[in-house]
Parts: structure tokens; C-alpha cells; sequence
């Protein structure tokens, strides 16, 4: 895999990693995000614990690939998950463990690729990447893995192709052709990605649509009244079935 694809080189970096948190998830609007992340994950991977002791997700591992900072794996484990983080830059795991000690979390993390995880297959319960496959070389290859080394759920993201953001992708792409660094990430198709989990053996079985309006323009506004207010008014007239984003996906065995 080509290392010097920016989705390797951005995050080999210290201050993107310890900035990270607060530029995804800062404000109202990044504490929302933040909130209906982890109730998807809660509800994808319900069904894999057993419940004991009040922990949901007791019994039940979970491999985060693309952990990142490890918002999705500490708030698995917290709902007593078995959790390992996998993150190609070893800056963002430092600030992933960080982070877990902080919440009094056991949860391990690992450097690894995405192309490649170092793991037997079906090896865990649930697998689970956000905000990854828009940015991997190659997503697809990325998705056999997710479903190689789970047993019975994968949970993955993206930005969807029938979304204003494609239009900000277009953007980004002219933008980082000029020479400026930006993540040029791509949009996916609905049917695309369904496509690969039924190549891997795995069908959908839940799909969620999060905004009609992109994420920067709630951000820029800062209102999460206002944006409930927004996106219940354009869910009304279908356009969240139409263009919805980004777009969440329960795939099972």
C-alpha cells in the first residue's frame, strides 16, 4: 500500500492528533455527533452482548479499525466490550490511550492497516470504522478485511455520492491538485458498498442517514436547535432518503 497516500502521511502528526478531538468534535454540533455515534454503535452491537452486570455489551469483542482517538472503541468498551483500536498512526494512538486511561476504560490499541489487519479470521464478534473507508486507498479491500476477521457484525460510514458532499469532495480534490494539504476524500454509493458486503458473505440489515445539509455548514451555524429544527423540516419532504449523509451501515453474517 502506497504510505505516501495522505490518509497515511495527515495523521503521522502530533498536533493533527492532539487537535483531532477538538476539531471533529468540539461545539454543539461535534458533542451531537459525538452522541448519536455512540447510540448507533450501542444498537448495532446489542445484540452480540450478553447484558451482564449492567454492561450491554458484556461478552461481546470488537475490533475499531481507524480508531483514530479512540472515541468509538472507549465508548464500546465503557459498555463493557472487549475493544482493540487499530490506527495506522502511532501519534493518534498515543492520544487514544491517553484518552482511555482518562475514562478509566480498559481497552488496548494497536498500530495496523486497515488493507491488512493482523488478525485470524473471525477473530471478533463486531468490527467497526468510521470515517475511514472515504479515506483508504482502497475501501473495498478495506471492507473484506473488516469482514474477515468478524464473526457476525461489521459497522461501517461514509459520505454518500447523492449528498451535497459530493460537491465539497469535487472541492477538496481541485483544492489539494493546487497544492494546498487537504483530505481529499471520496463519496460512495449506497449501492456500492452493499455490493461489497454481499461479495464477503455479510447483507445489510440497517442503514442510517444522518443530514440532509453537510456537517460544516451545522458547524458554521453552531445551533443544534436550529439543526434539528432544519433536518426535521427536509426529512419531511424524503430529501434524507434521497441524500441523507454521511450514511452508516449494519452489515451481519
Amino acid at each position: 500500500m502506497n504510505r505516501q497516500h495522505y490518509s497515511y502521511t495527515h495523521y503521522a502528526s502530533k498536533d493533527v492528533a492532539e487537535g483531532f478531538d477538538n476539531l471533529r468534535f468540539s461545539g454543539p454540533i461535534g458533542r451531537h455527533l459525538l452522541a448519536e455515534q455512540e447510540t448507533l454503535l450501542m444498537t448495532a452491537f446489542a445484540p452480540l452482548g450478553t447484558g451482564a452486570a449492567g454492561h450491554p455489551l458484556s461478552g461481546c469483542s470488537v475490533v475499531d479499525v481507524g480508531t483514530g482517538t479512540g472515541r468509538a472503541a472507549i465508548g464500546l468498551a465503557r459498555a463493557g466490550a472487549t475493544v482493540v483500536g487499530v490506527d495506522a498512526s502511532s501519534e493518534m494512538l498515543d492520544v487514544a490511550r491517553e484518552r482511555a486511561a482518562a475514562a478509566g476504560v480498559s481497552a488496548t490499541f494497536d498500530v495496523g492497516d486497515a488493507h491488512a489487519l493482523p488478525f485470524p479470521a473471525g477473530h471478533f464478534d463486531g468490527a467497526v470504522s468510521l470515517r475511514v473507508l472515504m479515506h483508504t486507498p482502497d475501501w473495498s479491500r478495506c471492507v473484506g478485511e473488516l469482514c474477515r476477521v468478524a464473526r457476525r457484525r461489521v459497522v461501517v460510514d461514509f459520505p454518500s455520492a447523492s449528498s451535497l458532499a459530493a460537491v465539497e469532495s469535487v472541492v477538496r480534490h481541485v483544492r489539494r491538485a493546487a497544492g494546498h494539504k487537504v483530505e481529499a476524500y471520496r463519496v460512495m454509493s449506497e449501492r456500492s458498498v452493499t455490493a461489497a458486503f454481499k461479495a464477503n458473505g455479510y447483507l445489510v440489515v440497517h442503514i442510517h442517514r444522518q443530514f440532509v445539509m453537510p456537517i460544516a455548514f451545522h458547524k458554521a451555524v453552531g445551533s443544534l436547535g436550529f439543526t434539528r429544527g432544519l433536518e426535521r423540516v427536509l426529512g419531511a419532504t424524503g430529501l434524507l432518503l434521497l441524500a441523507g449523509s454521511p450514511v452508516t451501515m449494519v452489515a451481519e453474517r
